[in-house]
């Protein structure tokens, strides 16, 4: 694995207990709500013999689905090492470990060192990241054919309990932090970069959007 970013808090918020927990519940629950909206847009617009780039896929449940359901490669792109070992454990008991290549790197930070796919996703990674702008417009431009990521709705709730949360970061001196980034402003930097909103899905607490080039 090599290894390209700054976690941010994100190798100590994120550990293996975190890895196995996430790891075991789609072993017995396959892939969670939102996941599973991510992937029907996408299976639905043709993923047939598609490249797949994962932006923070985690222990890679998304990518293996994808695999499973015809794409050819997946790579993945992580800020903390923690998931390695579940996600290989994965990869392996679904048959697909040597169409998968795992690195540490940070996109938004060197996207000159991630080549483009036919499809990108970022389940769950908007949210983590500072800096919405370089983070979705390397994955946009990197994004052959579609792009797709979930994000927290954002309304007085949600920011109320974003701004919480980071004030108990703070308290206990971790590095990490959440955002509730205005959706609108996260298409148009998809926008700016060729793309359309094509999809749209809401519920309680996560959004996903996809475009299509």
């Amino acid at each position: 694995m090599t290894c390209c970013c700054d976690p941010r808090g994100c190798d100590s918020f994120f550990g293996r207990r975190f890895a196995r927990l996430v790891a075991k519940r789609y072993r017995k629950r396959g892939l969670d709500r939102t996941a599973r909206r991510i992937v029907g847009f996408l299976e639905a617009n043709g993923i047939r013999d598609a490249t797949v780039l994962e932006v923070g896929g985690g222990v890679g449940e998304i990518h293996i689905e994808l695999l499973k359901r015809g794409a050819r490669r997946a790579v993945n792109l992580e800020l903390s090492p923690a998931y390695d070992s579940e996600a290989r454990t994965l990869l392996a008991d679904a048959g697909v470990a040597d169409r998968v290549e795992r690195r540490l790197h940070d996109i938004a930070v060197e996207p000159d060192g991630v080549e483009s796919a036919d499809v990108v996703v970022l389940h769950r990674v908007v949210c983590c990241y500072p800096d919405y702008e370089r983070l979705l417009g390397a994955a946009a431009e990197r994004a052959g054919r579609l792009l797709v990521f979930s994000y927290p709705r954002r309304n007085p709730v949600t920011r109320l309990f974003v701004a919480a949360e980071n004030a108990g970061f703070r308290m206990a001196r971790k590095e990490f932090r959440t955002f509730a980034h205005p959706p609108e402003a996260m298409l148009d930097v998809a926008r700016a970069r060729g793309l359309t909103a094509s999809y749209e899905s809401r519920a309680l607490v996560w959004e996903v959007a996809g475009l299509t080039r």
